[in-house]
């Protein structure tokens, strides 16, 4: 008598990789929007406002204590990278570099479209906004309040002879930065003494990061709540009035990430697929959760594991790629701005302010440090340039669908520079980089769980 011994095959069922969930999170996001909107639900629009906003807030929990860690961590590394300080200068360089021909890009489209004429705005309801950016106030806000960067804020309101006080802390990341060079830089000097400190703050590197990538893990349900919101609230009867404007700004950082960084790819000798294929979740995160530093997890172990920097590297410029290096925010976003305020208050801008806005954006784009937004960036540069400051209130309403766009150039930006440095340096590994698509089946079901890179 013979045994079958022949099994039946079990299929487990793969869920879909990361990038996949976020993608269909966001598919699903825009249809609940959309159903909202036309619906008229409020309490739906509620619900994917609070949603999106308590994934955001989760992400700035950790955001101070993971930027701050990381970089202490990072600069304490660099003894083991042979040419740190040319690899630092480089990076910098090229975030000038692409910042540059970013901005060229932003006031381009904007002499070419005229985005402030036209539009039907009026001018005589426009108010500042409260958050301003001088020159003396980003040179002020470099240098530390305290040791945490803290700051705290209360409100008064008054209601039934009742006065209710609300108080928050808000967090300058700019400052982070700052203290967590400072820090690096002197436990790099302190030599062996500082060792038992390093070894502390890499074991809590390590915690903060498993942190993060169990909130990022909820990045699918919270792009769908963020994407949600934005379909919900902005229609296009409030997008109409800057309607060119909106197209500009989604025209320019297109160009910038999909014609100038594949150009600088090719030039370099590196596969554009390859590139975006290994960026693409860190892109896509940005885009939904608009934070360059929220991101920061992702973005970096991207870098390492799907493009091939060095994870010494990638640990130094991907914390200060993610609060200084800003093409959708930093130089597309204020160019197009600058130029539609100056349409719409009726000023002409002669060369020397066209160069002022270049000059704003390549050195000037560190102002933009923080979890989202470019307000301070935007008043920075009207500022410089003697506009109304009031023409910030007039474009605030739209903001949140310019800056998906713009974080996601950001991101993309900051991942290129990183790969281009290291090729340049002849430490990039060529094998990772060129090798499998990481979104493959193969691939993805040989890293299953993958998570941030360590430093």
């Amino acid at each position: 008598m013979s045994v079958d011994t022949d099994q039946p095959t079990k299929h487990k069922i793969k869920a879909p990789s990361f990038g996949v969930q976020v993608i269909i999170g966001l598919v699903i996001g825009i249809l609940l929007g959309a159903f909202a909107r036309s619906a008229e639900l409020d309490w739906l629009t509620e619900v994917l406002t609070q949603v999106g906003s308590i994934f955001v807030q989760l992400l700035r929990v950790v955001v101070v204590p993971l930027v701050f860690l990381a970089l202490v961590v990072s600069i304490s590394q660099l003894r083991k990278v042979t040419n740190a300080a040319k690899l630092a200068a480089q990076t910098l360089e090229w975030f000038a570099i692409t910042a540059f021909i970013a901005v060229v890009i932003g006031i381009g489209i904007g002499l070419l479209t005229n985005p402030g004429q036209g539009t039907g705005i009026d001018i005589s309801q426009a108010e500042a906004s409260s958050t301003q950016g001088g020159w003396l106030d980003f040179l002020k806000s470099i240098v530390p309040a305290n040791f945490l960067g803290m700051s705290v804020s209360s409100t008064a309101e008054v209601a039934d002879a009742e006065v209710a006080v609300t108080s928050s802390v808000s967090f300058n990341v700019l400052q982070i930065v700052v203290l967590g060079i400072a820090v690096g830089g002197a436990a790099l000097a302190a030599g062996t003494k500082a060792e038992p400190f390093l070894r502390f703050s890499e074991s809590a590197l390590e915690i903060f990061q498993k942190l993060v990538w169990w909130i990022i893990r909820l990045a699918p349900i919270g792009s769908a709540a963020l994407i949600g919101k934005a379909v919900a609230s902005y229609g296009w009867d409030l997008v109409r009035p800057l309607a060119v404007f909106t197209v500009d700004v989604y025209v320019g950082c297109a160009l910038v990430m999909f014609a100038v960084y594949p150009a600088i790819l090719k030039l370099n000798g590196l596969s554009v697929k390859r590139f975006f294929a290994g960026a693409w979740e860190s892109i896509t995160l940005a885009f939904v959760s608009r934070s360059s530093v929220g991101t920061l997890p992702v973005t970096q172990r991207n870098m390492t594991e799907n493009l091939g920097v060095p994870k010494e590297y990638a640990a130094f410029a991907a914390p200060l790629g993610a609060t200084t290096k800003m093409d959708g925010c930093a130089a597309i976003y204020p160019a197009l701005a600058a130029i539609t305020v100056a349409q719409m208050f009726g000023i002409n801008l002669s060369i020397t302010d066209y160069l002022l806005i270049v000059f704003v954006a390549v050195v000037g784009s560190a102002a933009t440090a923080g979890l989202t937004g470019a307000v301070v960036m935007l008043t920075l540069t009207l500022s410089t340039l003697g506009l109304p400051l009031e023409g910030v209130g007039l474009l605030l309403a739209i903001d949140p669908i310019l800056d998906m766009m713009r974080t996601a150039t950001n991101v993309a930006g900051q991942s290129l520079v990183t790969v281009v440095v290291s090729k340049r340096n002849a430490i990039l590994n060529r094998d990772r980089y060129d090798g499998p698509n990481p979104s493959t089946e193969s691939d993805a079901e040989a890293r299953p769980a993958r998570e941030p890179a360590t430093v």
